[in-house]
């Protein structure tokens, strides 16, 4: 610990005596590559909650005989958990600075997942995975605003790095997750998963910090865009602009394509009838198509503006998701749009956090980020009740992807840099 705050001291424009302003900044730009790497790092770890749970479902059916709404209602609660943790964690976090409540997120997160191997009833395992849901929540948002915060030059492509972590981590953990669930069984892979958790986030975390008022100042404008980083919102102030809920309703309707997908991707498949050799491919190609969008939005926004990326990415998905409706049995062109669909709907996890700090400045961008992530709370309900019960009622998936498709191209009018511009 001496040594991490030795490190992390010299970094500190204000205590770098003896070293000149050039030499100060790129030490603070070497320690934010570092820094950015790290929270690359924990979006990956923390994604096994969200993205892996169709894996633990499974197992949590087959192994101790649960009914499937007893089994949905644990996502449904970390889902909630793990969005409106966000607004009060970025509070503190922007007040006090990052690194305590991301070791308490840290353990939370590792606790969960170990509680969730003893857990005996339906409502014990929603309790243990909420309470680890809390811990991803304050982690996605404070790593979120690293990337915010340390590079407002090239904001899109930062926050899309880390956010590709949390898309595109559970490609690469499912495989191993999936062997570990067959060979030692549901209650042992939570407990190993859960320490592993520890062991990763707990030192991670320790690393946590937000930049000096001083950094911003050297770094605050950016000269493309023209935006000055001084003029910071607090949140009260962000509610009161129209721009703020065109991002909101637009984010909402974005997400539910995401989560659709995500969460009733089998049923979606079974529906159109898509071979198992497809679905497989799916599997991994959805995950890795949703995390690289990120970047890749992240990065284009950053030169030719994020309103214009927002709005030709979502007539695109619109359109994409009508053809799905209407070409989705020929299984090229149902695994062809899912993985559009994965591209281009994972682009708002990247947009939106450095839209936000665009508009409203850096100094409480974590707790604006989380007034908006809750957005994702709506986009969850479409793509999941909503859905739900339109299948139940009609039988089919087509007319609550044909809401979802609509509810795109509403964004996109709602995205237009005639509309959507700073406040």
């Amino acid at each position: 610990m001496g040594l991490i705050g030795l490190v992390l001291n010299k970094f500190c424009i204000l205590s770098l005596g003896g070293f000149s302003l050039d030499d100060a900044l790129r030490m603070q730009k070497r320690y934010r590559t570092i820094l950015l790497l790290v929270a690359l790092l924990v979006m990956m770890i923390i994604s096994i909650y969200q993205y892996s749970w169709s894996l633990f479902a499974y197992h949590i059916q087959s192994e101790l005989g649960w009914n499937l709404p007893a089994v949905g209602l644990t996502f449904t609660i970390l889902t909630y958990a793990s969005t409106f943790i966000q607004p009060f964690s970025g509070w503190i976090a922007d007040l006090h600075g990052p690194r305590k409540v991301a070791l308490l997120a840290a353990f939370l997160i590792g606790i969960g997942f170990i509680l969730s191997s003893s857990a005996s009833t339906p409502g014990s395992l929603s309790l243990f995975y909420a309470l680890g849901g809390l811990g991803v929540g304050i982690l996605y948002g404070v790593s979120t605003a690293v990337a915010i915060k340390w590079f407002p030059e090239r904001r899109g492509f930062a926050t899309g790095l880390v956010v590709f972590g949390f898309g595109a981590g559970t490609a690469i953990f499912n495989l191993i997750i999936q062997a570990l669930l067959e060979s030692v069984g549901l209650r042992t892979t939570f407990l190993y998963i859960g320490v592993t958790m520890l062991v990763v986030t707990v030192p991670s975390s320790l690393l946590y910090k937000y930049p000096t008022d001083e950094w911003i100042s050297q770094l605050g404008i950016d000269k493309k865009r023209g935006l000055k980083q001084s003029t910071n919102y607090k949140p009260l102030d962000i509610v009161k602009t129209y721009q703020w809920y065109l991002i909101y309703f637009s984010f909402s309707f974005i997400v539910s394509i995401v989560l659709m997908f995500g969460a009733q991707m089998r049923m979606l498949a079974q529906e159109f009838n898509l071979p198992q050799e497809y679905f497989n491919l799916l599997l991994i190609l959805f995950p890795l198509g949703n995390g690289l969008s990120r970047i890749a939005a992240g990065a284009l926004s950053d030169k030719i503006g994020r309103e214009k990326i927002m709005m030709i990415f979502y007539i695109f998905l619109g359109l994409s998701i009508l053809g799905l409706v209407n070409f989705g049995h020929i299984p090229v062109i149902f695994l062809s749009i899912a993985i559009l669909a994965a591209i281009l709907g994972g682009s708002p996890f990247a947009l939106y956090p450095a839209l936000i700090g665009d508009y409203y400045g850096s100094k409480y961008a974590t707790i604006n980020y989380g007034i908006t992530y809750t957005a994702k709370a709506w986009g969850g309900l479409i793509s999941g009740w909503l859905s739900g019960y339109l299948v139940s009622q009609f039988g089919s998936y087509k007319l609550p992807l044909i809401i979802v498709a609509l509810c795109c191209l509403v964004a996109a009018v709602l995205s237009n840099p005639k509309m959507l511009k700073p406040p």
